[in-house]
């Protein structure tokens, strides 16, 4: 594997559910050390790189999110098994069956969301989605087997997917967890040490937050520490381009980076928004335009910090977000990369103030 396989890799494969994402921290810290010339940190965890260039201002903030959707353990039952509370968003029947790790002070437990057989299922529960509330995780509990004293399980452990980064047959083609939104994490590393190499008229703010599943919280708080002049989110589109959508002509693996139009908490600052466009078809840098009318990124808290932040969300996209396994394609994470270093070169002083002047 090349480096950028291998920094997905250890990203992706961590453990870093929304709250609980300090496994994720540790490797922004080591890879930032490489490339900041500080690092600063907000009081709930989120975590950003300062990078000096031949300006102090403006400051240039990029982010992406540590958190990664998933559970934690609400209660234990009398016969061993676990209830749990999810974390992000979740379509109950993504869950069922699937393997779980609980992460407990001993260490990590697998388990298993239980799943009736079809043979036991009439008719008419087939076609019923099962809540999360009514989901349990089975973690080989049986009659005389105490899973409290023996595994160390507690109310209040996260529980994460099981899953591991793979290259699939289609060497371009990487399925894991957490791509939403661990990808944007290694961007964000990798955008900053390209500008390591490059000159750029500003002061880059590069990191990444926590619980934006549950909230964008970390957002909130990122922008107050980091107070940007200007901020790009990196986030993750979402690819369509599987049935019943199979030839959508947007929102497709290998089409690009996706730049918002729209989301459900932020409309992008229109002056930033054209300039991205114009320096992907300068650059020659695929990309398409989309939109997100049910969800929102880190750029609904950062845009409205203090007395507003022009911010622009840009990101590859990728199949099955929310989910044990997803898909990203490295042409568009790559691209992605691209994309925001140009931009960031772009954005001298005279541009941004131009950003919000009539």
């Amino acid at each position: 594997m090349d480096k950028s396989e291998l920094l997905l890799q250890e990203l992706t494969d961590a453990n870093g559910v929304s709250g609980y994402e300090t496994e994720v921290r540790k490797i922004m810290k080591r890879e930032l050390e490489k490339s900041a010339d500080n690092i600063e940190y907000d009081k709930m965890g989120s975590i950003l790189g300062i990078k000096n260039g031949t300006a102090d201002a403006p400051r240039i903030m990029a982010v992406g999110h540590m958190d990664e959707v998933g559970f934690m353990v609400k209660e234990i039952t009398a016969e061993g098994f676990i209830k749990f509370l999810p974390l992000g968003g979740w379509w109950g029947h993504v869950a069922l069956g699937q393997r779980m790790r609980i992460i407990t002070s001993k260490g990590i437990i697998l388990g298993v969301v239980g799943s009736t057989p079809p043979h036991l299922l009439p008719p008419e529960e087939r076609k019923k989605v099962i809540e999360i509330k009514d989901m349990f995780i089975d973690v080989g509990a049986t009659d005389k087997f105490s899973v409290k004293k023996k595994l160390g399980i507690n109310p209040g452990d996260p529980i994460v997917p099981d899953s591991e980064f793979t290259i699939m047959a289609n060497k371009k083609a990487y399925m894991a967890k957490a791509f939403d939104n661990r990808a944007a994490c290694a961007i964000v590393l990798e955008v900053m040490e390209k500008l390591n190499k490059v000159k750029h008229p500003n002061t880059v703010l590069g990191g990444a937050t926590v619980q934006e599943e549950v909230g964008l919280r970390g957002a909130a708080t990122i922008a107050h520490l980091g107070d940007p002049d200007v901020c790009i989110i990196v986030d993750t589109g979402i690819a369509q381009d599987m049935p019943p959508n199979s030839f959508a002509k947007e929102e497709k693996l290998g089409a690009g980076p996706v730049i918002l139009i729209y989301d459900a908490g932020m409309i992008p600052n229109l002056k930033l928004r054209d300039l991205i466009i114009k320096t992907a078809k300068a650059a020659k840098i695929p990309f398409h335009l989309s939109y997100m009318a049910g969800g929102a990124t880190d750029g609904g808290r950062i845009h409205m910090s203090r007395i507003g932040v022009p911010s622009i969300m840009v990101g590859p996209p990728v199949r099955y977000i929310h989910s044990h396994n997803s898909i990203l394609d490295r042409a568009d994470y790559d691209n992605t990369i691209k994309l925001v270093v140009e931009l960031i070169k772009k954005l001298d002083a005279k541009t941004v103030k131009s950003l919000t002047e009539d």
